[in-house]
């Protein structure tokens, strides 16, 4: 599993080993894709989403209502100090009108559609331009027509085949000329998402010492050669101006080096898509693949298999269907400057409502930089026909794939939570009903943080029977990159001790690695057992301070969760005796100060609790005695559950419209969204779920 985020990053010799290192990684992205991109991140991660996930949690404007207050409390959960008087127009207008949290959407979509549109177009440009330049070393131009494209083809195979391993007087003189010239000189700005976005596989410093020591003087130098030769040989062919320029002597070690470099290149944004398709992934905003990390020491290198033929068979395609540098310039010049269109504009949102700083200053900064990506974007559209089309269809094309995979998250969420059951339908099923209950652990996945599945239901009225040991299990992203492992999950009881059922959520990242299902089992087992012990303790052996109200009703242990993490044990006074009973479990009882209790009335309310308690000394002996004989049973049921195996239920859910629905809604649900979930990997598979332990239960959404 990967190391903790900024584990690496200290101040001891070997972090500087690592800097280094990674800085010398680093120059395929910052030498292979120079951008101007600020690197406004995100604890370390960057990228559109890494954007949209800040302005999420400093303001309440994303799509899907499963924002809990606990979920604040999260150490990588950093928001910037309010001021004395959170006033800011921009922030309650932005959460004002859903219109505007769909517009936001949809603007971060088309950045991040375009930075996977230049992962296609970058690749095919540096590797063509690269090996263009054996017309200048060995080959005729007759010949060379015919050797490019077959060398650039096999280039891009073995390219991704690999992966799995990891001014205004310039203007004034040239006028409209001038103008149209800026959508030819992209280039030299390329990438402003790459850097942006692989700020996961590398970190400030390395980018840093990379671009400021090495990259920037080599690119001054070069840029200011081919000028210089350009002025004085006006007259020769600019298509392969660069290797004219190279000394004869010098041609064959430059154009080999001008290959690698294109391959490093490439690397950097291929790898720039597979990030930023992992955090819209993770935040509902792209259909399941498979996501791959391939370094076990640095967070954030995944590789996504699905995505990485699919790039390479459009990279061909492309570099077969354009055929020359021109054509790919102007395509790929357009989707730079989309991003760093993008970029400017969510920073800018950022600037006000997430570092509380005046609207006139992220209005400046908008103006400044807004004002000249414009103008390079303006620039670039003109070149539509020339190439510039290619990015324009392919982020359309992404677009509605993601809008519509997000549009039917977010009715499917609805649904569940206008369907949920309420905990006195679960209480009521008994032995009356002809229910009954049969050994082992029943783990029902839901997306909802409170309440009974309708699917649950579904699979009770069915089946009647379920499992001695239930818990209703909540795999949920929240919009930060890393969630620690000491506060992952969050356990709570679901009806009183002798029903023996709870509720658990499990708390990921948009950069985490989701663990396997024997580690999964293994380790939710022992959070339901800290859980128990912690319970019984705080309940029975604590008495409780003034900040609760000393209800213990059913309907409220419901909604009370408590943190369950990396605790510390130890022995309380009255418990020596009792130990767990199990070998190889955590003895005694966990401390209160490991422990963080949170009452969750309802999703996004407002009205949090926490609830402290602390020792009673004067409690009866007696009473403490009978609460470890019963905590003690629900711990030798919880073991001799898993002993009889652990049962996964899962929804397998079928999208339809209501009657009425519009030809549009019926086109996007019925056929789009269900074809795409049929052809994408399934919950099962994304959940790691072995195929002998699985229960599906069909569900059909009507939205």
């Amino acid at each position: 599993m990967d190391l903790e985020p900024g584990k690496c990053w200290d101040n001891s010799k070997g972090s500087w080993k690592t800097i280094m290192l990674l800085a010398y990684q680093s120059l395929g992205v910052v030498y292979g894709d120079l951008s101007i991109s600020p690197l406004a991140d995100d604890n370390g991660e960057g990228g559109t989403f890494a954007l949209y996930s800040l302005i999420c949690r400093h303001a309440k404007v994303s799509l899907i209502p499963n924002r809990q207050h606990a979920d604040e409390a999260l150490s990588s959960y950093k928001m910037e100090e309010p001021p004395e008087k959170d006033n800011s127009k921009v922030k309650i207008l932005l959460e004002k009108y859903k219109t505007l949290h769909t517009a936001l959407l949809i603007v971060v979509l088309l950045g991040t559609c375009m930075v996977i549109g230049d992962g296609v177009l970058t690749p095919a440009i540096s590797v063509f331009s690269a090996v263009s330049g054996l017309e200048v070393s060995i080959m005729s131009k007759k010949h060379h027509q015919y050797a490019v494209i077959p060398i650039t083809c096999f280039i891009l195979v073995c390219l991704f085949a690999l992966q799995h391993y990891g001014t205004h007087k310039f203007l004034k003189k040239t006028k409209i000329s001038g103008w149209l010239s800026l959508g030819g000189i992209l280039l030299c700005i390329t990438g402003s998402e790459a850097m942006f976005a692989d700020l996961g596989h590398f970190n400030y410093m390395a980018i840093q010492i990379a671009f400021t020591f090495l990259v920037y003087p080599a690119l001054i130098l070069a840029y200011m050669g081919q000028a210089a030769y350009l002025s004085q040989h006006h007259n020769s062919d600019l298509q392969i101006s660069y290797y004219v320029s190279v000394p004869e002597s010098v041609r064959w070690p430059v154009l080999i080096l001008a290959i690698l470099a294109s391959v490093v290149g490439s690397q950097a944004i291929i790898s720039g898509t597979f990030s930023i398709i992992n955090q819209s992934q993770s935040l509902g905003c792209f259909p399941r693949v498979k996501v791959v990390h391939t370094s076990d020491k640095i967070h954030g290198q995944v590789y996504i298999p699905e995505i990485n033929w699919m790039l390479m068979i459009l990279c061909i395609a492309v570099t077969i269907g354009f055929r020359d540098t021109k054509h790919m310039g102007n395509a790929s010049g357009l989707a730079v400057m989309t991003v760093m269109l993008v970029t400017t504009c969510l920073t800018s949102l950022v600037i006000v409502v997430c570092w509380n700083k005046p609207p006139i200053l992220a209005f400046c900064f908008l103006l400044f930089f807004g004002s000249v990506e414009l103008l390079y974007f303006s620039a670039s559209l003109t070149k539509f026909r020339e190439g510039a089309w290619l990015p324009i269809l392919l982020a359309l094309f992404l677009m509605i794939i993601m809008f519509l995979w997000h549009y039917a998250t977010i009715k499917k969420y609805e649904y569940d939570l206008h369907n949920k059951v309420s905990l006195d339908w679960l209480l009521a099923l008994g032995p009356s009903l002809g229910i009954a209950r049969v050994p082992g652990i029943g783990l029902v996945f839901t997306d909802l943080t409170t309440g009974i599945p309708a699917n649950f239901s579904r699979f009770v009225t069915n089946l009647p029977a379920y499992h001695r040991i239930l818990v209703f299990v909540c795999v949920k992203s929240v919009p930060v990159p890393h969630v620690t492992p000491a506060e992952r999950y969050l356990v709570g009881r679901v009806g009183p001790a002798a029903h023996r059922s709870y509720r658990c959520i499990v708390r990921y990242g948009y950069r985490d690695v989701h663990q396997d299902v024997d580690s999964f089992e293994s380790e939710l087992v022992q959070k339901l057992s800290d859980f128990i012990q912690y319970d019984w303790y705080r309940t029975r052996g604590n008495s409780m301070s003034i900040e609760d109200d000393g209800s213990h009703s059913n309907e409220s242990s419901s909604y009370r969760l408590t943190v369950i993490g990396t605790t510390s044990f130890c022995s309380q006074q009255g418990y020596e005796s009792q130990q767990s009973v199990q070998p190889g479990s955590a003895s005694g009882f966990p401390s209160v100060q490991s422990m963080t209790d949170v009452i969750e009335m309802e999703p996004m309310d407002a009205n949090e609790r926490r609830v402290r308690f602390a020792i009673d000394n004067d409690h009866e002996s007696e009473t403490r005695s009978e609460a470890g004989v019963q905590m003690q049973e629900e711990l030798e049921d919880l073991y001799a559950a898993q002993e009889a195996g652990i049962a996964f239920i899962l929804g397998h859910s079928y999208v339809k419209t209501k009657q009425g629905s519009s030809l549009l809604k019926k086109l996007a649900l019925n056929y789009g969204y269900n074809f795409l979930r049929r052809n994408c990997r399934g919950p099962d598979v994304a959940l790691k779920v072995p195929p002998v332990s699985l229960l599906e239960v069909g569900m059909v959404y009507i939205v």
